[in-house]
């Protein structure tokens, strides 16, 4: 899988973004004969049946929670299936997250899992590796039947027999709107004199530097070597100027709402979901990043058939739009914008969970990189932010 990063890409997540494992097997070690590996062989005793349980790991402000007489749909899972769900938001990054997993992944043991979400690219890559389990396709038919075309058929997932899309949702800014003014550009972000020092961005590459190459009005699908340099050169001046706080994975959302951070580059449903009327959300003019995160069986995990039970729940189209209704990033699952007339007729037309042409008209995806640009890129990307 191209070193993509972590919210990348929902429209047009075929070809452009696949090139192949061997850039990340540099990287990471994949290759290696002791961690390459047949899903077939690393298939652990399902217990599912004597053991109601699913542990799944997700990242922050990502699902509904109970609130009063609200039923969740977590909990509304577990009073259907009998399923115990011990559900955990350590997903900060996938770089990360895939630091605390490899180890186990690596070596065929178990991770302690059932469940993760991981973006399009570590997603592909740890299937490419054989380190997901396959689903089993009559257990997840809600999946095949309800997922939205333009996630249906994946190059590295083209049937989708190894993942399940979560949500998906956009890549802006963000800025605290009652301790700044307003910010309409990504531009203004890396420059305004009255931000600096408290603007964080995110650490997912595609992410930043799809937005420094708009800024230099290139296109991130197909730029120059000569044109990435300069949008480097443009992040590595501003961060010089000392226009960064800090470059960080989802745990923005507290420094912005502290006043810490004044603006910052933004996952839109963290925002939304946030509970702070003083957090704006907005596509900046130079477009929009969109990105997709996948429900993944690690190898080793005892609970597969929990599992699919709880991917197959999410792909009802009355659950979806629950889930999206409360944390409003675009949803997966076709139905559900039907079914929202009942749940929040308000967000029927929410572009930030069901966008329209136009507004997909505006989003960007990263070119696909072969694997010397990708070792240049990320060393580039790293001089620069630190990480």
């Amino acid at each position: 899988m191209a070193e993509l990063d972590r919210r990348t890409v929902l429209k047009g997540v075929g070809g452009a973004a696949f090139v192949g494992v061997s850039a990340a097997a540099l990287k990471y070690g994949f290759n290696t004969p002791d961690q390459k590996q047949n899903p077939a062989d690393r298939m652990a005793k399902d217990v599912s049946a004597t053991d109601k349980r699913l542990v799944f790991s997700n990242w922050p402000e990502y699902i509904d929670e109970d609130d009063g007489k609200y039923v969740s749909t977590l909990s509304q899972f577990e009073k259907d299936t009998g399923i115990k769900v011990q559900y955990t938001a350590d997903v900060n990054d996938n770089n990360e997250f895939f630091a605390k997993v490899k180890n186990q992944l690596g070596s065929g043991t178990s991770t302690k899992r059932d469940l993760f979400a991981l973006t399009d690219w570590m997603a592909a890559r740890m299937i490419q590796v054989g380190w997901i389990q396959k689903l089993d396709a009559s257990k997840v038919p809600n999946l095949h039947a309800n997922i939205i075309d333009s996630l249906a058929k994946p190059e590295w997932d083209p049937k989708r027999d190894y993942s399940a899309p979560w949500q998906s949702g956009l890549t802006g800014i963000a800025y605290n709107k009652s301790k700044a003014g307003e910010i309409k550009s990504f531009s203004e972000l890396i420059s305004r004199k009255d931000l600096k020092g408290r603007v964080s961005l995110l650490t997912e590459m595609r992410d930043t530097m799809g937005f420094m190459l708009l800024i230099e009005g290139a296109d991130p699908e197909n730029f120059t070597d000569a044109q990435w340099q300069k949008a480097t050169d443009r992040l590595a001046k501003a961060k010089g100027d000392g226009q960064f706080r800090s470059f960080t994975g989802n745990d923005y959302v507290q420094d912005l709402a502290s006043g810490n951070v004044l603006a910052c580059e933004a996952w839109s449903g963290d925002i939304a979901n946030a509970g702070d009327e003083n957090l704006v959300w907005i596509p900046p003019e130079e477009g929009i990043i969109i990105w997709a995160d996948n429900m993944l069986i690690p190898n080793m995990a005892t609970h597969q058939d929990n599992a699919e039970k709880w991917i197959n729940y999410y792909y009802e189209p009355e659950v979806a739009a629950k889930l999206a209704n409360y944390n409003s990033y675009i949803c997966p699952v076709k139905g559900a914008q039907e079914a929202m007339e009942k749940v929040n007729p308000d967000n029927v037309h929410n572009e930030l969970i069901f966008p329209t042409e136009k507004t997909l008209a505006k989003t960007h995806r990263f070119m696909a990189l072969d694997e010397a640009q990708i070792r240049t890129y990320e060393k580039d990307f790293s001089d620069v932010t630190g990480s």
